[in-house]
């Protein structure tokens, strides 16, 4: 029914006749039927190949750089390095690991408001050229300890700033001053990137304000000298393929009007949560269980199920796999495992608890679901976006086991 393919440090379950993602859930959840249900991640990197297509089909101009922070994965960086992505690394720890996945050099970026000297020495060492500056503290540490560096200047925008309560990157304003504080320097600039979020709203005007700004710092630099070649739109793309044609949408007639083919500059975007999201499932087990009724003060454990309002406690909460929720990310809710209850029977409102007993750990504030029983297991799908590390240093078991598939098809 199904092989296994060995990798460095983790094994591939290949999927044949007919196996789904969900019949590996299963057979998962059935080893531990009498064992300690413990929860578990399983990744389909299937998954990434066909965002991977999804992605040149809507916007083939613009080359995916994946931001290693969104999961570092080591399976994720080998199956996206050998789909020819380029690599955003904020530091040298994620840096050295797409080196060891044979990504060349000069198909990384190192990111970084602030990096470390150490940081910076390691980028000049394994040869790391493009690296993002924002201010002139650090075009000045850049200089000193990575002077053949092709740097792109962070643009602040409009829509960044309204998400964050810290400023980063430079205003159009400011850009000239940097500009020819590199020229004194000599340190090459060749582009501009900058950040749109995926909570923007009026999508079509921060990319008009953005791409304009960007024109403009262009312009800048190639007066000044500077081979100016790079454009990089940043990331703010859900994994939706709805979304990514929006974006498209409003970027496509943009970059025809201010950055056209002809004029060889090259675009290149931060597809992060567009590629692992969907990758990744996460199933957990009821741990415990309150039935409030919604006409009494108490919890009460009977009652008349109708004005009933139950509260699950899992074996995983925010100070685990779903730590996304304390940045205020929104958890969308799971899915109950088909051997719980039948689909004519009632829903109920309910909400989702981590096993911490704190009052932060609410992985999902309210939901309608069938009434569980301890024991029972929930899946939550588009748990891509963090790291081995947020699914095992941080859990409450001492280590959350991670199982790879992928379907003949894809392998």
């Amino acid at each position: 029914m199904k092989g296994l393919v060995d990798k460095p440090n983790y094994i591939i379950e290949l999927l044949e006749g007919g196996v789904t993602l969900d019949d590996v859930i299963d057979g998962h959840i059935c080893e531990q039927a009498l064992g300690e249900k413990s929860a578990f991640v399983v990744g389909d990197l299937g998954a990434l190949m066909r965002q991977h297509v999804c992605w040149q089909s809507a916007v083939p101009r613009m080359q995916p750089y994946y931001p290693v922070k969104c999961n570092s994965s080591p399976a994720v960086i080998e199956v996206l390095a050998s789909l020819g992505l380029g690599f955003i690394c904020a530091n040298k720890t994620e840096a050295s690991l797409v080196l060891e996945h044979g990504v060349p050099p000069e198909n990384i970026i190192l990111s970084g408001v602030c990096k470390q000297l150490a940081h910076i020495k390691h980028a000049a060492k394994n040869n790391i050229q493009h690296l993002v500056c924002e201010s002139e503290a650090e075009l000045s540490k850049i200089s000193r300890l990575h002077p053949s560096a092709k740097l792109l200047l962070q643009l602040t925008t409009e829509a960044h700033a309204a998400e964050t309560s810290m400023a980063f990157g430079f205003s159009l304003k400011s850009c000239r001053h940097l500009l020819e504080a590199a020229k004194e320097l000599g340190v090459q600039v060749v582009g501009v990137t900058f950040h749109i979020p995926s909570s923007c709203q009026d999508l079509q005007q921060a990319y008009n304000h953005a791409l304009s700004d960007a024109r403009c710092v262009f312009d800048m630099g190639v007066d000044l000298g500077f081979n100016m070649n790079i454009l990089d739109i940043g990331g703010g793309f859900t994994g939706s393929e709805g979304q990514l044609k929006q974006v498209e949408s409003a970027v496509r007639p943009l970059l025809e009007a201010y950055f056209p083919p002809l004029s060889g500059v090259h675009v290149l975007a931060q597809p992060g949560s567009f590629y692992v999201a969907s990758a990744f499932s996460l199933a957990v087990n009821v741990i415990g269980k309150k039935v409030m009724n919604r006409h009494w003060d108490s919890l009460t454990q009977g009652g008349n199920n109708e004005d009933a309002e139950f509260l699950y406690y899992m074996n995983e909460g925010v100070y685990g796999p779903f730590s996304r929720k304390l940045l205020g990310n929104c958890i969308a809710a799971p899915s109950v495992h088909k051997h719980v209850r039948c689909a004519e029977e009632g829903v109920y409102p309910s909400s989702l608890w981590g096993p911490s007993l704190d009052q932060l750990d609410q992985v999902v504030e309210r939901c309608l679901l069938p009434e569980l029983s301890v024991g029972d297991w929930l899946c939550f799908s588009n748990m891509g976006v963090c790291g081995p590390e947020e699914f095992s240093c941080l859990s409450t078991s001492p280590q959350l086991p991670v199982y790879y598939t992928v379907s003949t098809c894809d392998w």
